[in-house]
């Protein structure tokens, strides 16, 4: 038994950020943030917006590729670290707006790891017998996080959803999830303001994030990353027909592509359009290669993502 991808959603706010607006906000250009970051414009939550309201607008689009309704859906599994509430979770929020009763419904906080963290633990679900259909979503409203004074991570976030629909089949789809993390880096990123943490509550709610450290350990990290989903699969370097990254800064994605002798046009890019989504950056651009035809029935996709804790992940998927 394996999960297979039957459809595919996304949603993204009405509002666009450009870096031209940034630089009538903080001391920064669009050249420094385009040459260092690769991002030209993110869009941004409304004020009467949610992240649940991001994750129903791309379950919707998915449910409707798949040709799926709610009332079929076993599973709803969100990743996201920007949840409406403390509780309930952003996955029982979604649920009870589709209409969907009684399966398990649940959020996954792996930073920008966790749709490929959703992914893996919905796969299992699947394969193991428990679930026949998942809907698995990484939405984001990172804007709420953020210091629009801090020049070294406002110009990096955006906010969005994406979403896959996932049904059991006897033909391989997921083939293959990897799964890591390592606590010794949380200094290096985190959002402090978490309600158990009263020394740090003065600065709820605040990014904070180290971004030479970071990228020193993502790209390092995520070489390793794929040299072993190669090795593990038995598969030559070349052999990936699209690379789907976590879209958080262009030098990461090049390198990691390299790694993988992946040229670059077989690389799915939405980081100029949307910036860092966190979770919901590899769904996002999933979508847009399908929607736009260069993802087709039968490629090898390697979907891969590097986030705060540090967390990482990633997935080989028969289209």
């Amino acid at each position: 038994m394996y999960s297979r991808i039957i459809g595919t959603g996304a949603y993204l706010p009405e509002k666009v950020l450009t870096n031209f607006d940034l630089e009538k906000m903080v001391d920064t250009t669009d050249e420094w943030i385009r040459t260092r970051t690769g991002i030209e414009r993110r869009h941004i939550v409304g004020d009467d917006e949610t992240t649940s309201d991001l994750a129903y607008r791309a379950a919707v689009a998915a449910l409707d590729s798949a040709g799926t309704r709610p009332a079929d859906i076993d599973l709803v599994l969100v990743g996201t670290t920007t949840p409406d509430l403390i509780f309930p979770n952003v996955g029982c929020l979604l649920q009870e707006r589709l209409g969907i009763r009684g399966g398990p419904a649940f959020s996954l906080e792996a930073a920008c790891s966790g749709f490929l963290y959703a992914l893996s633990v919905a796969d299992q679900m699947i394969r193991g017998g428990q679930v026949v259909r998942a809907l698995v979503v990484g939405a984001e409203s990172m804007s709420r996080i953020i210091d629009w004074t801090d020049r070294e991570t406002c110009v990096l976030f955006g906010d969005g959803a994406g979403a896959v629909v996932l049904e059991a089949s006897d033909e391989p789809g997921v083939m293959y999830t990897s799964l890591g993390a390592d606590g010794r880096y949380r200094d290096l990123l985190y959002a402090s303001g978490g309600v158990s943490d009263r020394v740090r509550q003065a600065e709820a709610g605040t990014l904070k994030m180290k971004g030479n450290e970071v990228f020193k350990v993502a790209v390092k990290t995520l070489e390793s990353m794929v040299d072993a989903v190669l090795e593990s699969n038995r598969l030559d370097k070349g052999a990936i027909d699209w690379l789907i990254p976590h879209q958080a800064n262009i030098r990461i994605i090049k390198a990691t592509a390299k790694r993988l002798q992946v040229p670059m046009e077989r690389v799915v890019l939405t980081v100029a359009e949307h910036g860092n989504t966190s979770a919901a950056s590899v769904p996002l651009a999933l979508d847009v290669a399908v929607r736009d035809g260069r993802i087709k029935r039968g490629d090898l996709l390697l979907l891969e993502a590097f986030g705060g804790g540090f967390t990482w992940g990633a997935a080989l998927v028969r289209y």
